[in-house]
């Protein structure tokens, strides 16, 4: 089965939801690896953590550089694995750093990037990615046609009425309008 490399996005020693959902998805088109980077005292925790939801391997590394600067040594490292490794396609999450991340591993290795999937499924050519396109009007599928595909996760809003968690706001009594 073909290594699917899963960046581990976490903060304060816990990982973050969309990282484990990413794993999931990995088992769908190969076995799972998780990249735990710059996550200190913490890595050991994470690591089990990223077992427990599927993944085969877990890669750690850890050093100043992970904390200290942006996210040039994420990509360093992410782009380097995938290069040694051979890796059938890198998930990242669709978090800020995830967006910056992905887009310069898929230079780095001179790849395409598919942004915003919903779903993933094992194709002849590798990973398809269903997309959400034009206001979640219309689902596309899409395969990178060169290189290690990096694919970036979006999270699914709320569907229909009522699943917002956003809450209708009145206007305090004896406010005026305009």
């Amino acid at each position: 089965m073909a290594e699917i490399l899963v960046l581990v996005d976490h903060a304060d020693g816990a990982v973050r939801k969309p990282a484990l959902e990413l794993l999931t998805l990995a088992r769908r088109i190969g076995e799972p690896s998780a990249v735990v980077l710059g996550a200190g005292e913490a890595a050991a925790s994470i690591a089990a953590t990223a077992g427990e939801y599927g993944a085969a391997t877990v890669y750690v590394a850890d050093g100043a550089e992970f904390t200290e600067q942006l996210v040039v040594p994420k990509v360093d490292a992410l782009t380097q694995l995938a290069q040694e490794k051979g890796a059938a396609a890198v998930l990242v999450t669709s978090s800020g750093e995830g967006k910056e991340i992905a887009a310069r591993v898929a230079l780095r290795l001179g790849s395409g990037l598919i942004t915003d999937a919903v779903e993933l499924e094992a194709g002849d050519k590798g990973p398809v990615a269903t997309q959400s396109v034009f206001a979640a009007s219309y689902q596309v599928k899409s395969t990178v046609s060169h290189g290690v595909p990096v694919i970036r996760r979006r999270v699914p809003r709320p569907a229909g009425p009522g699943s917002c968690r956003w809450a209708r706001s009145r206007p305090a009594a004896g406010a005026g309008t305009r």
